[in-house]
């Protein structure tokens, strides 16, 4: 194992420690990616970044951050009663500290109040549109100018909107750039009614004809579609697993020593995010409180071909508990602002106007 390089402003760098193997950073510079994970237990947004031959974890600070989407040229962060939204201006990377290694950077441009609705996953669709898990209200949203959420689609089983987290509706997943695939923790109708049979009620459902694809999941997140396979993370069990589409059968391909939640890919790698769950915590009384004492929290990589984990990091203070995990693909050293100096000057103007912009000798 090998200590990464922290690099966290805001001076708790000693509570916030991790661990990894020595081919992590390696295989991030190889995939030619980093990696975002959020933890709201510990309030930070964290960057997994390839620094020569170690991970640099660099932390922002957000208000519970949990669900995370990401292309190019845009970040969201789903927070404790906001959606921050920040916009990659890489031309700004030259008034950074070490210019040089800067290949992105993700500036704050607005948040958008949403109310504490309890936002889970979030995903942008091929139009451009921001998708993301309203769990309080049971349905998935998108934004507008004038509300605190649009909703958007709600399961079948759900009669009607209230704040009363039906079902925990907590994960989507795209496919062809359309939301196509989501969880939940239950089929119930009644407030918090998914907490009676957390332990195995779970569901995977095809968002298309709101058809059951699969039922008696262990708290099942993060369902991805990726290299024609469906995936979904069996978080009470510690498992990645791949279902299919049609008949829902399922077969393990990987177990990890935590609560699996957070699920990203590049190639033929899979990036699973893993919780401790601290005893207090709801989600206690499932396969992997019993079957797995240790419990880890951290990202652990995994070779979906083989099943095999072929890299970890490990956090060894601080963060117990993680939500989202997402690849920043081709970007292999970004920063994340959202305060200070270059936030105050550094200024997005649309192309018509940049094209009118001088600036005096």
């Amino acid at each position: 194992m090998t200590a990464p390089a922290i690099d966290d402003p805001t001076g708790n760098a000693q509570a916030l420690a991790s661990v990894h193997t020595q081919n992590l950073a390696p295989l991030l510079h190889r995939l030619g990616v980093s990696v975002l994970v959020s933890t709201y237990q510990a309030g930070k947004l964290v960057v997994l970044r390839a620094d020569g031959g170690v991970v640099n974890t660099h932390f922002r600070s957000f208000n519970r951050p949990m669900g995370l989407a990401a292309d190019r040229e845009r970040l969201a962060v789903g927070a404790f009663a906001e959606i921050a939204e920040l916009r990659n201006m890489p031309a700004t990377a030259p008034r950074l500290a070490d210019p040089p290694r800067h290949d992105a950077v993700f500036i704050m441009r607005r948040a958008q109040v949403t109310g504490a609705i309890d936002v889970h996953e979030m995903a942008y669709a091929g139009d451009g549109s921001l998708w993301f898990a309203n769990t309080l209200f049971s349905c998935l949203c998108t934004l507008d100018d004038r509300s605190s959420f649009v909703p958007r689609w709600r399961p079948p089983w759900i009669s009607h909107y209230a704040p009363e987290d039906r079902c925990h509706l907590n994960g989507f997943g795209l496919r062809d750039g359309e939301p196509r695939y989501a969880t939940a923790l239950g089929t119930t109708n009644t407030p918090q009614g998914w907490r009676a049979n957390k332990r195995d009620g779970g569901v995977l459902v095809d968002i298309a004809d709101g058809r059951v694809v699969a039922d008696g999941l262990s708290m099942p997140h993060s369902p991805r579609w990726h290299a024609g396979r469906l995936w979904v993370l069996e978080s009470g069990r510690g498992a990645l697993v791949e279902i299919d589409p049609r008949s829902g059968r399922r077969r393990d391909v990987a177990r990890v020593p935590g609560f699996a939640r957070g699920l990203d890919f590049a190639g033929s790698i899979a990036f699973v995010g893993l919780s401790q769950l601290r005893e207090s915590n709801a989600f206690t009384d499932i396969p992997i409180t019993e079957d797995n004492s240790e419990r880890l929290s951290g990202v652990w990589v995994v070779d979906i071909e083989r099943g095999a984990t072929v890299a970890l990091l490990k956090f060894t203070g601080g963060v117990q508990e993680i939500f989202a995990v997402q690849v920043l693909a081709g970007m292999r050293f970004p920063d994340i602002v959202t305060e200070g100096e270059l936030l105050a000057s550094a200024y997005a103007l649309p192309d018509d106007a940049l094209r009118e912009v001088r600036f005096t000798p």
